[in-house]
């Protein structure tokens, strides 16, 4: 059994200085209005959508996404203990003409099953210079321990607790105890969130030129862009 790090709201934020590089990420509801979508996933569901004849679903999203939601929308129906959702992800390469997006999807569940969201990382396969950036950065920042950089190398593979303690040799409990001790170093709430603020806290520093001035979005602002209503 997986441990639970207790669901909550986490501070996604994207610099808007972070240049045309790594994931992108979207945030839908299950009948898929568009909650927040970052500057990079924008990017990449165009190349998506030049790619397919500019064909799109429910007025924005690329095809791909649309029913890689549908399906995480579907598993929602009978997969609802948020501590499952710790260990799913559903998985979708996309080819274009430059390159393959692989579509990364899980739900975020907040404890008194009042709300249900649809995470969804986007990012070109191949590029895998971004995840090697974001680590340096993540364990200067967060100034996390060379076994917790380990461990958190292996979340951003969607990998799970016994098949990290399995491939560090170590017994899944103390796997367990290096996540507490990473929550809270993040300040995140949930593995996603974890993985979330590693990401975007790690780009940020790593490829982010100097700003003096940078206007940061949370999760709790309004969101960017709005599907209009199915």
């Amino acid at each position: 059994m997986e441990e639970n790090i207790a669901d909550g709201s986490i501070d996604h934020t994207e610099s808007r200085a972070v240049p045309h590089a790594g994931p992108g990420i979207m945030l839908l509801t299950a009948s898929m209005r568009l909650l927040y979508k970052d500057r990079r996933a924008g990017e990449l569901c165009q190349q998506i959508i030049r790619c397919h004849d500019g064909k799109t679903a429910h007025g924005v999203l690329p095809s791909a996404v649309a029913s890689l939601v549908d399906q995480i929308g579907k598993t929602l129906t009978v997969r609802t203990d948020p501590k499952d959702w710790e260990q799913i992800q559903l998985r979708r390469v996309v080819n274009t003409l430059h390159s393959s997006v692989l579509l990364c999807g899980t739900a975020l569940i907040d404890q008194t099953h009042a709300q249900q969201r649809i995470l969804i990382v986007i990012s070109e396969v191949g590029i895998g210079a971004w995840q090697d950036k974001v680590l340096v950065q993540a364990k200067e920042t967060f100034h996390l321990t060379a076994r917790e950089t380990t461990v958190v190398r292996h979340l951003l593979k969607g990998w799970t607790n016994k098949e990290i303690a399995n491939e560090m040799n170590l017994a899944e409990q103390t796997i367990k105890e290096y996540f507490k001790r990473i929550a809270e170093k993040t300040r995140a709430t949930t593995r996603t969130g974890i993985v979330m603020t590693i990401i975007h806290s790690g780009l940020r520093h790593a490829l982010a030129p100097p700003s003096p001035q940078v206007s940061v979005p949370t999760m709790s602002s309004l969101p960017i862009e709005l599907v209009g209503a199915a």
